[in-house]
């Protein structure tokens, strides 16, 4: 029996693998990959399915699209192979990809396979005994800001990413692009958000800057090392990364950044960063702004816009949970908490700051 790695589940029934058609594929086409495969599933994400396969003592990590209709270019997984294939020797945080499958005969979708990395993760809940050490959160938090700026000190062109994505009109595509997705995604049980698209829609600000980005940066697609969360092991989930304005990375990562005493930790998404240690948003902010020698004058609407993104994306998740599309009981009060961060949103067009 496969070892029962304290990150993995069992494979979901629903979301299981044909491992009839995978194993003798992968035997063929991953080199290393001898003897009986064994399969586990990585539990903690909402989107993408992840998966631990095991021959012998090798092991990586599968990666496919989630079950049901996708919107068009999410959850790409020829766009992460590409990027995750050649990226990691200008940024080691990223893994590195070995393969990837187009052919859907084998498990019904494109998927890729990558190298494994160990460590933690920090999701809902600080996990003991860091909760309790502030000085350890405040060095998680500098680390998540310096990852983030190193990534966008990173030449495109130098890791084979300089045709990447249309950097031009990025930011303006997005807008329409997202709006697009939510109107695909309405379920009864969620409120209008015309206000909220609106102003967006009437505020765009000019981009200033071309680096990668990874577009959808946040402390849970991290991994950390387990005896000293400070160092980050990985950055995962580049299925969305492209070239653009380097705000918008920033602005997804405060958007979900909660602090002390402003509900945070009753936000669906939301970071645990209201725990003792961790920067405000404002000082994280500035942090990103010396690494990086970024002018923030924009920022306010990049928040704002990534809030909504937020909202749009659990609203996708939740759509697949109301037409049946996955029985993960995670997904029920979804809609609940879309109404809520689309307030949220709305409160920050009213106050004017992040």
């Amino acid at each position: 029996m496969m070892q029962r790695d304290a990150d993995t589940i069992d494979v979901r029934p629903e979301e299981a693998l044909d491992t009839e058609r995978l194993e003798p594929y992968l035997h063929e086409h991953l080199d290393g990959a001898v003897g009986p495969l064994e399969v586990r599933q990585f539990g903690g994400g909402h989107a993408n399915l992840t998966y631990l396969v095991r021959f012998g003592a090798r092991e990586w990590v599968l990666r496919r699209p989630p079950l049901g209709p996708v919107a068009p270019g999410a959850h790409d997984m020829r766009r992460e192979h590409r990027v995750l294939s050649t990226l990691h020797p200008g940024y080691p945080l990223a893994p590195q990809s070995y393969l990837l499958c187009t052919d859907h005969a084998i498990i019904g979708a494109d998927f890729f396979v990558m190298e494994r990395r160990h460590g933690i993760a920090f999701r809902r809940e600080i996990p003991a005994p860091w909760a309790d050490r502030p000085e350890v959160l405040r060095g998680v938090g500098e680390s998540l800001i310096d990852n983030l700026a190193a990534l966008h000190a990173v030449d495109p062109a130098a890791v084979g990413l300089g045709e990447l994505g249309k950097p031009d009109g990025f930011v303006t595509r997005q807008v329409h692009g997202w709006i697009e997705r939510w109107n695909q995604a309405l379920t009864p049980d969620v409120g209008p958000v015309e206000p909220f698209t609106g102003w967006l829609r009437q505020t765009i600000p000019v981009s200033h800057r071309t680096t990668l980005l990874h577009n959808d940066y946040k402390l849970d697609n991290t991994l950390l090392d387990a005896e000293n969360p400070v160092r980050t092991v990985a950055v995962l989930d580049w299925d969305m990364c492209t070239r653009g304005e380097p705000l918008m990375d920033v602005g997804e990562l405060l958007a979900l950044w909660g602090e002390k005493g402003d509900g945070g930790e009753r936000l669906h998404g939301r970071m645990p960063t209201w725990n003792d240690g961790f920067f405000t948003r404002r000082e994280a902010a500035e942090r990103y702004a010396r690494a990086s020698g970024t002018d923030l004058t924009d920022l306010h609407w990049y928040v704002v816009f990534n809030t909504f993104r937020f909202a749009v994306i659990l609203q996708q998740i939740y759509i697949r949970y109301v037409r049946g599309q996955t029985h993960d009981e995670r997904f029920r009060d979804m809609g609940a908490a879309v109404n809520d961060i689309t307030q949220r949103g709305l409160d920050l067009i009213d106050r004017g700051d992040i």
